[in-house]
């Protein structure tokens, strides 16, 4: 035996935890080995200063008078504590299942997050591929006219959604006209409007991601994206100008969805 593998046994060897072939290997190098032998020595000494030290803190009165007063009561109210804190069967399996439960309900709840927050990646950026497809020329608007009350019955029959049409040219928000669209596979209304010489696509479908009731901003390849839900419409609205403007327009959008004269 070297000083390495009885080092390690000499505090079993202390607390009498080693069978006897190595308990005696350990004390024929220990007396062979004078470092070792002052080491033992020392753990020696430790150990009994330790075990003959007033460690152990006695319970105030107070608490012993409880504890004494509770002992006297009738025995059918006493609980040993043994049996309280023991498990049982039903409570072992029953705190499993519980704890499996639990898991699964979370684990699940952080799938689903990360699945909503996927798909509503995924919209939003086939909303900037619609808006980029429609700048191309030819490509930006079938109905084209400033007029809300042609552009609003046009979408009639070509979507399931009545999609509001707000004239905000008085508020810098030129309404130029709209266009059928597809996003997901699904048809959507897309109302065109224009800021100086920046193009605005507003989508509007029944279902296009998650339903949110406060605006979700989004920046992607350069364009702002805003989407929100209202009145049972998903709308999404998307431009190159900037995020303030664009915030300024769905805030006048949603403003004029709860005003139904002037989103007809």
């Amino acid at each position: 035996m070297n000083c390495g593998e009885s080092e390690v046994l000499l505090h079993a060897l202390i607390d009498g935890e080693l069978d006897a072939g190595h308990a005696r290997d350990v004390e024929a190098h220990v007396a062979a080995c004078p470092g070792c032998g002052e080491k033992l020595a020392a753990f020696r000494t430790m150990h009994d200063v330790m075990s003959a030290a007033p460690l152990k803190e006695a319970a105030p009165s107070h608490l012993r008078d409880r504890i004494e007063a509770l002992m006297t009561t009738s025995p059918s109210r006493v609980v040993s504590i043994r049996e309280f804190m023991r498990p049982t069967r039903r409570s072992f399996f029953g705190g499993f299942a519980i704890g499996s439960v639990v898991s699964a309900a979370v684990a699940a709840t952080l799938v689903l997050t990360v699945i909503r927050r996927d798909q509503e990646q995924t919209i939003a950026e086939e909303v900037i591929s619609a808006h980029i497809r429609s700048l191309q020329a030819g490509h930006l608007m079938d109905v084209e006219t400033s007029d809300r009350h042609t552009v609003k019955p046009w979408f009639n029959g070509r979507v399931d959604v009545a999609p509001p049409v707000v004239d905000l040219t008085a508020e810098s928000f030129t309404l130029l006209g709209g266009r059928l669209d597809y996003i997901d596979s699904e048809p959507v209304a897309a109302i065109v409007y224009q800021r100086r010489k920046h193009v605005i696509n507003l989508f509007v479908a029944q279902h296009l991601g998650a339903r949110h009731t406060r605006t979700l901003a989004n920046s992607i390849q350069g364009y702002n994206v805003r989407h929100w839900s209202q009145d049972g419409l998903d709308l999404w609205a998307v431009s190159d100008i900037v995020g303030d403007e664009l915030d300024e327009f769905v805030q006048k959008i949603a403003i004029a969805l709860r005003q139904p004269s002037r989103a007809s």
